[in-house]
This record gives structure tokens, C-alpha cells and sequence, in this order.
């Protein structure tokens, strides 16, 4: 039935709140994992966040999806309501990730246009058996047993945030045409637009979309709507808009006192006065002793008063006795973000027209045509200084457009640490630094999968059993250090942990079993670096059980293989007993770099000025040849490795004599060597483009671009000729 009214603008929106309320949502819990309890305002956000993926999912009727938040919903409203004490708190944060994880798996079936048939019976069990412990628990402890939970489905409104003093409060009253079918749809997306402006929501009928005869009573009796914005009539009239469904709209601005009495709009219509400080089951419950009480002719004293709460004024209960209760108004509100979701397809569009932008602007600056004697060009100078101006700003605007934060990539790690640590039995601390540190969304796409495995290594291979701590004397809880900073264009990014780090000896073991050693070269001779290295070979593991985590000698190698098609290097770094440190090297975008163009024979390559530390003119006797063919170079009492570039990829012209050509200092990971080339053309703005899948992968190449005279440059990975 989805199909009858699923536009594709309701379900792109859809999609988007829900993929931004579960990350919300993970956040929050993966923030109180390491507590006690969830505090108050968690408990209250979980229960808002579930309560509104329950409604929008039940308005586009994926059953599945309302059927587990709402069960969730119902945990954290009896969290909410009866306050139970000692309830098991890692046991409540893996119920909810797990209803997170099926939402988020559902979703994933939504966007790809697959059947939404995800079974949540299971999950709906366990937190049914969670919620029943918890009700037997309080009985156990001999407490007055808590109101029975009937929380079947709360009316569709808005929670109330804050009332400001340029809130102003409006009754709308919405007449449809006789022949608009689904009229209860129509009135939805009434709804679903207000609530962009709106502080306070509340509507009539209330079940538009569940009850079935909403449609005949929206028709009939029009729909009622009570909105509390900080707007005039003329831009709410404007977003509700009077078109083919819609035959009038009223809008009637009123005051606080009037906005309490509901939805009596000055006809016959009975309604309650709106109490926004009781829940909906308490509201529910006094209206039926009150038409009990008028049936029976009873006559009871009236309870005095209480204090009328205006609207926004939601008050926060109190646990702790004799502490004030606060209002939500009394805190800072934050000001609204102008915020704008652009397809990601758009912006990689974008990105490619600025690069062919830019290669156009060299392919103009650099053509021959100018360099006609006598002619005049300061005014072309001019506009094309200009020019250059305007395309580097706004390139580095559409770069900036294209950064993304790693803090959810980083929180992703967070649950792969909680779950991790959870089936393994051990206690760590998981801390994040510098998560907030942007790299380009492409980026953060081809490093998620090694992040990944690297933060499972640690928690696996890394950290000892809790036995194992307490037998060497470390403290009980093993801790995993995820950080990122910046430096020199590239982003290191490390995971970090305090556990029993590599095994030198049993790594040289296992590599000298798999004859991966060399035999003319004794075991000392090999570095620590050298030895570590040997963990990321396909199909290496010292584990000697395979277990779901590790043992297959496969997680090393992805980290190698997805971080070194992005250009970036990994480091290992180990100390027996105290743990290990895994780094990674690489760019902050792949789109567009600072290149500087070199010579060699007949060919034009690029190197990246990052990695270019200086530039060197060099004499003959400056040079050490060794007889096996090496070369070093003597600067200032260093002595460098030489790389003739020509000769490195075997051509047949390019300048023999050091002293006809220039050296290039290149620095990666602390290594050093000198690269020799003919000539050094100059700097500019490179566009990266891949090396075409049918060309073999060579060895000192990271990709290509498109010089200004037209021609194909190879851009040089010094990753690679450092090897």
C-alpha cells in the first residue's frame, strides 16, 4: 500500500531524518556506554528519536520498522515514567544498537528499491523479555508495583521545545475538496511542511494516517491545526499553499491562554484543554474517570488548580528529592544551521567541471600564441591574474564542500570496540581524538574498511584478556586510542593501544615457515619495522586458531591494499608488553593538488610539492658510486640515495651528467632519497586523474593529469620510488 502515496520527495526525506536521527542516536548511546545509566535527558532523547522514526515509518508503512521502535519506544517510556532502578545498562545499549542496526539494514533495502522484509520478531522478543525483567525486577525489591504500561500509540504531535517571547500561536482550520481523495495524506504533508517552522505542533484528527476513516472525517469536518512558530500568517499561508486539494485556509493568530483551550475553534467542537505536562497515557486515564464520575452523578471536591504551563515550557522532572524541577526554556537555545542536502553524484559533477576549469585556464595561459614577440598584454595579464584568482577561490570553496568530519567514521570504530570487546569478554577504553579533523568524502569512503581492521586488531591481537592484565600487572582495563591531525597536506591518522604489542619472534617464526625470509640473511639483521611489515602480507597471521575476527591473514591486507590506492602508506610501531601503534599516511583529497611539473627524456612528470623537502644542483664529485651500479650524493655531510628518474623507467633519452640536470630531496616516513631529472618546468595547480584499469599497476606512479599544452603528464607516488 506504501506505493499509493510514497512520493519520491516524502521518501528521499524520509530517508535523510532517519539516517540523521540513527546517527544522533549512536551517538548518544556510544556517549553513555561507559556510565552507570543513561542520564535523563538520553532516556527523553532515545524516546523522542524512537517515538518519531515509529511515526514516520508507520505514514510510509514499513511495518517492520514501526513494529521494533515502537517496542523500543516503550522500553524507554517505562525508563521514562517508572525511574527502575539497577537496570542492566550494557544490556539496554546493545538493545538499542541493535534495533538501530535493523532500522539502518532496512533503510539500506529502501534506497537500493529491495522488498523491506527484514524479520524483527527476534528483537522484539528480547526486548519484551527486557521490559519484563525490569517490571519483576521493581516488584522483587518490594516496591509499590509501577503503573502498567499501556503505551500503545501516543497521539502524532510534536514534543514542545521552547517558548520564546516572539513565539506567536496560531488555530488554522484547513477545508479540502469534496472529490480530493486520500485527503488524510494530503493533510500529512500539511503537517510534514509546518513542522519546519513550528515550535509547538499539535493537529486534529490526530491517527491521519493510521485510522482508515480519517479520509471521510478530514473531508467532512475539515482539519484543525495548532501551531506555535515565531512566523507571520502570510509565510505559513505560503507553505501550506491553496491548490488542487486544498479549498481554503483560516488562520487565526491568538494568545497563550487561547492556545491551551485546544482546538475549540468557536463552534460545537468539545475538547479537553491541552495539558502539555502529563504524558498522553495520563491524559487518556483522567478523561475516563471523568465520564465515569458524570455517568455515576458523583460529586467530588476538585482538586486545586495547577499552574498553567505555557506552551514550550516542558518541564524536566526531578529523581533526586528536593531538587527544583527546570524548565527547557531556561536553557541556551541553539540558533538554526541553513542547512542544504545536495546529491553526492552533483557534487562529484561539480568537482570534475573545476578541475577541466583548471586545466583549461593553463591550457590558456601557456599557449604559444602569446608568446608572439611585441605583442602587448598587460591588460591579458591583468584579467588573467584575475581569472586565476577567481578559479583558485573557487576551487578551494568547492573543496571545502567536499570535506567531511571523521567523527562519524571515528564513532563507527566506537561500536566496533563496544561489540568487539563485548563478545571477547574484555574491558577497554575506547578514546577518540581529533575526530573532527576533515578530509575529502572520497577519502573517507576508501579508509572506513581499514580503520576498521586495524581498531579489530587492536581490540583482538592487541589487548590481553582480563586475565592476562592482572597476571603481568597492568591495569584491568586495556584502552584504544583513535586519532587524526593534519601535517603537510596529508592526514595521519593512528590507533593506538596499551596491550602486549608484536611478537618479533614469533612473526620471523611464521614468515620463516611460509619461506618468506632470506636465507643468506640471519634474523638480527632484519629491523623492527622490517618484521612488522610482515603482518600485512596476504594470508599472514599468528593467530593459530581462526576465530570471527582474525586468523585468516586477511584484515592486514586490506588495510594495505585500500590505503595504498588512495596514495597513503601505513607505519607500524611496537613495544613487547606496552602496546602498538598502527599510522596512517595520506591525502587530504584526491581531486586537485600542488604539483610540481618535471622533465625527463621526452616525458613530463608531476611530484607533489608535499614530499619535495629541496632543491639541489650537484657537482660530479659530489657523487659515491658503488660497484654493483648504487649511487649516493654527498650534501652538506648527508649522504642521499640517488634515483635517476630516466633510468628508473628505462628510457633511452635523458642527461646522463648530474651537472646538466637537477636533484629533488624527497622525504617520506623519515626516509630520504635524491630523485635526478632533467629539468624543473615549474608549479601549478595539478587535477588528479586515475591510471586507466587496463594499464599494469607500475611501481612509483600514483595517476595522471593534463598539462596546459595538452599533454599527459604521470603524477609520481615518492611512496613508491623510496622503496
Amino acid at each position: 500500500m506504501a506505493e499509493e502515496f510514497n512520493t519520491e520527495g516524502m521518501l528521499d526525506m524520509y530517508l535523510f531524518e532517519n539516517e540523521q536521527l540513527l546517527e544522533q542516536l549512536q551517538d548518544r548511546v556510544l556517549e553513555q556506554k561507559d556510565a552507570e545509566c543513561f542520564d535523563e535527558d538520553s532516556i527523553n532523547e532515545i524516546f523522542r528519536t524512537m517515538h518519531t522514526i515509529k511515526g514516520s515509518s508507520g505514514i510510509m508503512m514499513f511495518d517492520n520498522i514501526t513494529a521494533v521502535s515502537h517496542k523500543l519506544e516503550d522500553v524507554f517510556f517505562y525508563l521514562r515514567e517508572s525511574h527502575p532502578e539497577n537496570v542492566p545498562h550494557l544490556d539496554l545499549v546493545e538493545h538499542v544498537l541493535e534495533v538501530a542496526d535493523f532500522i539502518s539494514n532496512e533503510m539500506d533495502k529502501i534506497r537500493s528499491g529491495s522488498p523491506v522484509d527484514g524479520d524483527a520478531s527476534e528483537i522484539i522478543a528480547g526486548l519484551d523479555k527486557f521490559l519484563n525483567k525490569l517490571k519483576k525486577g521493581i516488584k522483587q525489591e518490594g516496591s509499590e508495583p509501577p503503573p502498567e504500561n499501556v503505551h500503545e500509540e501516543p497521539k502524532q504531535f510534536y514534543i514542545a521545545p521552547v517558548a520564546t517571547s516572539a513565539s506567536r500561536f496560531y488555530k488554522i482550520y484547513i477545508t479540502f475538496f469534496p472529490e480530493t481523495e486520500m485527503a488524510n495524506v494530503h493533510a500529512y504533508k500539511t503537517v510534514y511542511a509546518l513542522k519546519e517552522i513550528a515550535e509547538d505542533l499539535l493537529y486534529s484528527p490526530d491517527d491521519i494516517i493510521a485510522d482508515e476513516g480519517s479520509a471521510e472525517q478530514i473531508l467532512k469536518e475539515g482539519f484543525r491545526i495548532l501551531l506555535q512558530a515565531q512566523c507571520g500568517e502570510d509565510e505559513i499561508r505560503e507553505i501550506i499553499g491553496v491548490g488542487y486539494d486544498i479549498k481554503n485556509v483560516d488562520i487565526f493568530e491568538c494568545k497563550a491562554e487561547e492556545f491551551l483551550q485546544g482546538f475549540d475553534f468557536g463552534d460545537d467542537t468539545q475538547t479537553a484543554q491541552i495539558d502539555l505536562e502529563s504524558s498522553v497515557e495520563e491524559i487518556e486515564s483522567k478523561a475516563q474517570a471523568e465520564q465515569k464520575q458524570e455517568e455515576q452523578g458523583e460529586k467530588e471536591e476538585k482538586e486545586p488548580a495547577k499552574p498553567k504551563i505555557a506552551p514550550g515550557d516542558f518541564v524536566i522532572k526531578s529523581k533526586e528529592p528536593g531538587k527544583h524541577k527546570t524548565l527547557a526554556k531556561d536553557k541556551n537555545k541553539a540558533e538554526k544551521a541553513a542547512f542544504i542536502s545536495v546529491n553526492v553524484n552533483k557534487m562529484d559533477q561539480l568537482m570534475e567541471l573545476i578541475g577541466e576549469l583548471v586545466i583549461s585556464e593553463s591550457v590558456v595561459l601557456q599557449s604559444p600564441d602569446l608568446k608572439v614577440p611585441g605583442l602587448n598584454l598587460n591588460n591579458f595579464n591583468k584579467a588573467a591574474s584575475q581569472l586565476a584568482k577567481i578559479s583558485t577561490d573557487l576551487q578551494n570553496v568547492i573543496m571545502s564542500m567536499r570535506m567531511v568530519s571523521l567523527t562519524n567514521t571515528f564513532q563507527k570504530m566506537n561500536r566496533i570496540v563496544f561489540d568487539v570487546s563485548r563478545k571477547l569478554g574484555k574491558d577497554i577504553e575506547f578514546e577518540m581524538l581529533g575526530e573532527h579533523t576533515e578530509v575529502d568524502k572520497n577519502i573517507i569512503e576508501h579508509i572506513s574498511d581499514p580503520l576498521m581492521h586495524m581498531v579489530r586488531n587492536a581490540v583482538d591481537h592487541g589487548i590481553e584478556t582480563n586475565e592476562e592484565r592482572a597476571q603481568s600487572g597492568k591495569p584491568d582495563k586495556g584502552k584504544v586510542i583513535l586519532s587524526a591531525r593534519t601535517e603537510a597536506g596529508k592526514v595521519w591518522i593512528s590507533v593506538e593501544d596499551n596491550g602486549k604489542g608484536l611478537d618479533r619472534e614469533k612473526i620471523l617464526a611464521k614468515a620463516r615457515k611460509q619461506g618468506l625470509l632470506d636465507d643468506s640473511k640471519s634474523d638480527a639483521a632484519y629491523t623492527d619495522k622490517e618484521v612488522y611489515q610482515f603482518i600485512t602480507l596476504p594470508g599472514f597471521s599468528t593467530n593459530e586458531q581462526v576465530t570471527e575476527y582474525s586468523g585468516r591473514g586477511v584484515g592486514m591486507d586490506v588495510v594495505v591494499q585500500g590505503i595504498q590506492a588512495i596514495g597513503g602508506t601505513l607505519d607500524i610501531e611496537s613495544t613487547a608488553g606496552m602496546g602498538t601503534v598502527m599510522s596512517l599516511k595520506i591525502p587530504l583529497t584526491l581531486a586537485i593538488i600542488n604539483g610540481i611539473v618535471l622533465e625527463t627524456g621526452n616525458s613530463s612528470f608531476v611530484m607533489e610539492t608535499g614530499a619535495i623537502k629541496e632543491f639541489v644542483s650537484v657537482k660530479e664529485n659530489m657523487m659515491i658510486r658503488e660497484p654493483n651500479g648504487d649511487e649516493y650524493v654527498m650534501i652538506r655531510g648527508e649522504c642521499f640515495p640517488v634515483r635517476r628518474l630516466g633510468k628508473w623507467y628505462g628510457m633511452s633519452a635523458y642527461k646522463e651528467s648530474v651537472e646538466d640536470g637537477m636533484m629533488l630531496i624527497l622525504e617520506v616516513e623519515d626516509k630520504k632519497v635524491c630523485l635526478f631529472v632533467d629539468k624543473l618546468v615549474g608549479e601549478q595547480e595539478i587535477v588528479v586523474k586515475p591510471i586507466p584499469s587496463y594499464i599494469k599497476k607500475v611501481k612509483g606512479l600514483s595517476g595522471c593529469t593534463q598539462l596546459g599544452d595538452g599533454s599527459i603528464a604521470l603524477i609520481l607516488d615518492p611512496a613508491g620510488l623510496l622503496e
